[in-house]
């Protein structure tokens, strides 16, 4: 190093700093190349000056002010994010060419076993002695304290969000010009296509699914999320999206995503997630959030019919099976057709109910009937034939097969 100070002077000085920007730059003087100094979420809080040989991944993440997610995933697959995640001492990152990362040295900002942040140096060819790695490791324990002042101020403004979230979900605000000077009064912006989705977590939520959970909701960028959180094993996000030709699928990518990588980074499992209909106006939101829960619900209830479906609006005529099972118990209403195919099945050791909701379940097609049941076509066809002898029920009627597929998927819940 040129600088002719010591170390111990060179903390000295480190220490006299109260500000972020300043401290990069500080930090980038003192070990002689470019800092980049970004929070838990990988979104830069500040960068050192630089005047030559940057390469191209620190390029975009200034551009950007967060770090492009094909170099996130390339730390993760290297296990440098694990080793930052796991450890205080400072990490020697070899260079990742395929994402234009060179050669840097990178440290965890954290208070006790939580991560805030992370110290980036870009070192090139240089390589960094006992000192430098000490002054590195001391920056980060200065840095944590500002983030931590940084904290209180973002916990205050995200108590008031989350109090805000809850009266949108809950209805509680129902008058647009309210709802809006309450937005502006918090800080949260409401233009736009918005749309509730919600993550749950089989048991309860740890400080690592939380801490992970964020992580990702910030980072994932299928949805913008204006607004996050928490309820018992639930993750409730109030998304935006940009366009309302890509709503649906940037919806389902993102839940996708997002239970994907947590479920392989924290070896976890049974997470499901939905999401309701997108509005215009925030008014509706609790709307949203009512669909997104019943979902969930119906998800639990028709796992292998409703696996790999995300939205309200996907899951079609599922959306009516709790208000129609409620009339049906109201009216004590029971199918004859699907009683008198449970008698003979039970008489004759048969399996024609089992025929017929497999035949309806694939579109009344004979053939992935067939195939789904492991019988022949022209066995499927005898079967078939004898449920109309027996039930009376007309299967080229689209109004009578639908009333037939409802009350098996009505059935199916009162065994539940």
């Amino acid at each position: 190093m040129r600088n002719s100070l010591g170390y111990p002077q060179l903390l000295s000085q480190l220490r006299q700093d109260d500000s972020l920007d300043l401290l990069a730059d500080r930090i980038g003087e003192m070990l002689e190349c470019p800092i980049t100094i970004e929070d838990s979420n990988h979104q830069i809080i500040s960068y050192s000056r630089h005047k030559e040989n940057v390469d191209e991944a620190r390029m975009a993440t200034i551009m950007s002010r967060k770090v492009p997610d094909k170099i996130i995933n390339s730390l993760w697959k290297n296990g440098i994010m694990a080793k930052l995640f796991e450890s205080d001492e400072p990490v020697i990152v070899p260079a990742i060419e395929e994402v234009g990362l060179g050669n840097r040295v990178a440290v965890s900002i954290r208070k006790h076993n939580e991560v805030l942040g992370f110290i980036w140096a870009q070192i090139n060819d240089k390589t960094m002695g006992d000192d430098q790695l000490h002054l590195l490791k001391e920056a980060a324990k200065l840095v944590k304290n500002l983030l931590l002042l940084q904290r209180i101020r973002k916990r205050k403004e995200e108590e008031s969000h989350q109090e805000f979230l809850w009266k949108l979900l809950t209805g509680h605000l129902n008058d647009v010009s309210k709802i809006k000077h309450q937005a502006k009064r918090v800080g949260v912006n409401l233009d736009g296509r918005l749309a509730v989705a919600i993550i749950n977590f089989e048991n309860d939520i740890t400080q690592a699914i939380e801490k992970h959970a964020y992580y990702l909701a910030e980072t994932l960028h299928q949805v913008q999320v204006v607004s996050k959180l928490f309820d018992q094993n639930q993750l409730i996000l109030l998304t935006r999206l940009r366009t309302e030709k890509e709503a649906m699928n940037a919806l389902s990518g993102f839940i996708k995503d997002f239970i994907n990588k947590i479920s392989m980074r924290l070896q976890i499992r049974n997470i499901s997630g939905a999401f309701g209909s997108v509005y215009h106006s925030p008014e509706h939101v609790h709307c949203s959030y009512k669909q997104a829960l019943k979902v969930l619900r119906l998800k639990e209830k028709f796992p292998d019919e409703l696996q790999q479906k995300y939205s309200f609006q996907e899951i079609g005529i599922y959306q009516f099976l709790d208000e129609l099972y409620q009339i049906r118990v109201r009216d004590h209403y029971q199918s004859e057709a699907i009683k008198k195919l449970r008698e003979y099945d039970l008489k004759h050791h048969t399996d024609l109910l089992l025929t017929l909701k497999s035949y309806l379940e694939c579109d009344c097609n004979v053939y992935q009937a067939a195939q789904l049941l492991h019988v022949h076509p022209n066995t499927l066809n005898y079967r078939l034939k004898r449920v109309v002898e027996i039930t009376g029920v007309n299967l080229k009627d689209p109004n009578q097969k639908i009333t037939l597929f409802l009350d098996l998927k009505l059935e199916s819940m009162n065994v539940e």
